[in-house]
């Protein structure tokens, strides 16, 4: 049997990576087995178009390079890594997909979502995520967050990361179906627990 594959979206210092840990230590102690992966990255080639999108040296990419970029290191994680892992029957969970390219690009850079939805369904095809879980975070709250040095992206204006934000909500609200929404601004604890709570009311999996 195909496995399921759930996505955690949300802007820069919602807590993604942190979630992202939690539910995976949590389908383990339960008998899933999981396979863990991010965007960008994830590949050989995905984790060096990760370097070469988000450093801070150098040329910066136009805005549709930037789409790009982060296309061509998803179409190599797909077919190299979550296609293979999913026929395995694993459950596939991926720190970012493509709906940080509806937010960022297709909607705060000005590219247009349904654009960049026939890009990547292009090579997606079928391998939509089955779940994604966008965690929803004032940016003025969440960018306090961050520690250490920041990508290119995370360097961004306020007003960027605030248009962000209107581009995950307004990518939840033309595709309800697959998306949910999860109040970030609560601890990390109750995060979770509310991200366990849509698993089980979404019905892919047994929790």
């Amino acid at each position: 049997m195909r496995g399921k594959f759930i996505t955690i979206e949300g802007p820069d210092g919602a807590g993604k990576t942190t979630q992202v840990r939690k539910i995976t230590n949590y389908l383990d102690s339960i008998g899933y087995k999981v396979l863990v992966t991010r965007e960008p990255g994830g590949t050989s080639l995905g984790e060096r178009l990760r370097d070469m999108v988000l450093t801070l040296k150098g040329e910066s990419p136009v805005p549709e390079a930037e789409a790009l970029i982060y296309a061509a290191s998803r179409a190599q994680l797909v077919k190299k890594v979550i296609n293979p892992a999913l026929e395995r029957g694993n459950i596939v969970l991926c720190d970012r997909f493509v709906d940080s390219s509806l937010a960022y690009q297709g909607w705060a850079r000005g590219l247009g979502i349904q654009e960049l939805t026939n890009i990547n369904g292009w090579f997606l095809k079928d391998t939509w995520p089955d779940l994604t879980v966008i965690l929803d975070v004032d940016p003025a709250q969440s960018l306090k967050r961050l520690r250490g040095k920041k990508d290119r992206l995370e360097k961004e204006t306020l007003a960027f990361h605030q248009r962000v934000r209107e581009g995950f909500l307004k990518v939840h609200s033309m595709y309800p179906n697959r998306t949910t929404i999860v109040d970030a601004s609560q601890c990390p604890e109750q995060v979770f627990e509310t991200i366990l709570f849509e698993i089980k009311k979404s019905g892919i999996i047994n929790i």
